[in-house]
C-alpha cells in the first residue's frame, strides 16, 4: 500500500510543505522534521489513507497531528525544566523564529484554530468543509472559525 502512496505524497509535496510550514508557524526547520515525521507515518502504515476525503485533505490532517504532537513534546520539555537539574537538561526543541512580513505577523496573532482554516481555504484551495475535516472540527466550528479569522485578520492588517 505504501509503494501506491509514494506518487501521490510527490505530487502532494509542496502544498504538504506549505501547510507543514503554517502548523510550525513558519520554523522551516521545524516544518521539514515534521512532514519528514508524517511521510514516515504513511510510509511505515501507522497513519493509514482510508478514502474517505481526498488523499490532500487526509494528508494534511496526518501533518496537523505530527505537529500538534511535537507542540506538546515542547511542552512537555518545559515542564520537565522546573523538576530538571539545569545542567543535566537536555537541548530543547528547536525555538520560534517567526517571520517578520506584516500578513505573517498578523497571522501569527489570530488564534490557531483560525490561522488554520485560512491558510487551509486561501493557500491550499480547499473548501472549509475540506478544511473542517483535516483540522478535526465541525464544519459548523470550521465556518465561525473562518469567519472570524477574515474579521480578525482584516482588522490587525487596517
Amino acid at each position: 500500500m505504501s509503494h501506491e502512496l509514494e506518487p501521490l505524497l510527490a505530487e502532494t509535496h509542496g502544498a504538504a510543505f506549505a501547510w507543514a510550514l503554517t502548523c510550525c508557524r513558519w520554523r522551516r526547520q521545524e516544518a521539514e522534521d515534521v512532514l519528514h515525521a508524517a511521510y514516515l507515518k504513511v510510509l511505515d502504515g501507522s497513519a493509514r489513507f482510508d478514502g474517505r476525503s481526498s488523499f490532500k485533505t487526509w494528508l494534511f490532517g496526518v501533518v496537523r497531528k505530527t505537529a500538534l504532537g511535537r507542540q506538546r513534546d515542547w511542552l512537555r520539555w518545559l515542564a520537565r525544566l522546573d523538576d530538571a537539574d539545569p545542567e543535566a537538561a537536555e537541548a530543547p526543541p528547536a525555538a520560534p523564529n517567526l517571520d517578520g512580513a506584516r500578513v505573517r505577523a498578523a497571522l501569527g496573532e489570530l488564534a490557531r484554530r483560525q490561522r488554520e482554516v485560512l491558510d487551509l481555504v486561501f493557500y491550499h484551495d480547499l473548501s472549509v468543509e475540506e478544511a473542517a475535516a483535516v483540522m478535526g472540527v465541525s464544519l459548523g466550528a470550521a465556518r465561525r472559525h473562518y469567519a472570524r479569522a477574515k474579521e480578525n485578520l482584516a482588522e490587525r492588517l487596517r
